[in-house]
């Protein structure tokens, strides 16, 4: 995992996250001059990106944003996820070098720009695009993300889901029986997971941050209560030996999704019990529910505090 670990490492310096912290919300508690997603796209056109093989012809792509599944076999390559386009020819050249195979799928596992901003080259270049109902409604229509504080416009035609469904969904490929699912609300309206059942390797996407605080769109129909029932889902669904490819981090395991499941609970709880008690944002916040996590979970884009106002938004 080193080449994985530094361009991660490449890509968070890149947006000044590592020392700065520069991510933060809401406005009047947490000033911010440009929106993260400038930030996060600029340092995508300038991040080298990295292959990790895993098993079953499973490999993982990362510097663009969410991590990338590519799955290629006798029929042809199959992508989970489109990375941000800025990253289009390093993700192309990625892709040349796991096989020389046509690209034939394209997975969407939600709507955001640095999951689903690459569809239309990966359409392109011969990719059918499969994905929840809702993610395809999201990728059609304008959304203002407030806590981004950026407004996305719809993508093009090309780069639309055409092939859609609503809770679940099999695909037969390269003689595998791969099955997507879909949470509910949770770090967005239309997060779904990928399960290769020959390989054991499962891509949750942003419903699982490997060591990091996650992100909640509640913009976009997001939820607090939602993320923590997709990840107990998860942790059930999931054997000892199950490969978890996260949205954010590194590849996981399912002793990493209990832990990042333990640490949604008792940040919800406490933040939960003093909402309900009637303290304010602030007080909520200056009370640090998050200090016994920060070490572990608050080293990437959202800190304790930025993840304690997540938290206190949706309670």
């Amino acid at each position: 995992m080193e080449n994985l670990d530094m361009t991660r490492r490449n890509f968070l310096a890149a947006t000044g996250v590592l020392t700065a912290g520069i991510i933060a919300f809401p406005h009047e508690l947490f000033a911010q001059k440009t929106s993260p997603v400038i930030t996060i796209i600029n340092a995508a056109g300038k991040s080298p990106v990295s292959v990790t093989k895993l098993r079953g012809n499973i490999s993982v792509i990362e510097g663009s944003g969410g991590n990338i599944g590519v799955f290629a076999g006798e029929n042809g390559k199959l992508m989970v996820d489109a990375g941000i386009d800025v990253s289009k020819d390093k993700i192309r050249k990625a892709m040349a070098g796991i096989s020389s195979k046509p690209l034939k799928y394209l997975i969407n596992t939600h709507w955001h720009f640095d999951h689903a901003s690459g569809n239309p080259w990966v359409h392109q270049d011969g990719a059918t695009i499969i994905a929840q109902e809702k993610t395809k409604t999201n990728l059609m229509k304008t959304i203002r993300v407030e806590d981004w504080d950026y407004t996305f416009k719809p993508l093009p035609a090309g780069g639309i889901p055409t092939v859609l469904f609503k809770d679940e969904h099999h695909l037969k490929f390269n003689n595998e029986d791969i099955l997507m699912h879909y949470y509910g609300p949770a770090h967005t309206d239309c997060d779904i997971s990928v399960y290769f059942p020959h390989a054991d390797v499962i891509h949750v996407a942003d419903t699982f941050w490997n060591g990091y605080y996650p992100f909640i769109d509640y913009s976009s129909g997001g939820s607090i209560k939602g993320t923590i029932a997709a990840a107990v889902v998860n942790v059930k669904k999931i054997g000892p030996k199950t490969i978890v490819i996260p949205g954010h981090g590194p590849i996981g395991n399912r002793a990493q999704l209990s832990q990042f499941a333990d640490m949604l609970q008792e940040v919800h709880h406490k933040v939960a019990t003093q909402k309900k008690q009637g303290k304010s944002l602030k007080e909520v916040v200056a009370s640090k529910p998050t200090k016994s996590y920060d070490a572990k979970f608050g080293n990437f884009v959202i800190k304790g505090d930025t993840f304690a106002y997540l938290v206190y938004k949706g309670a």
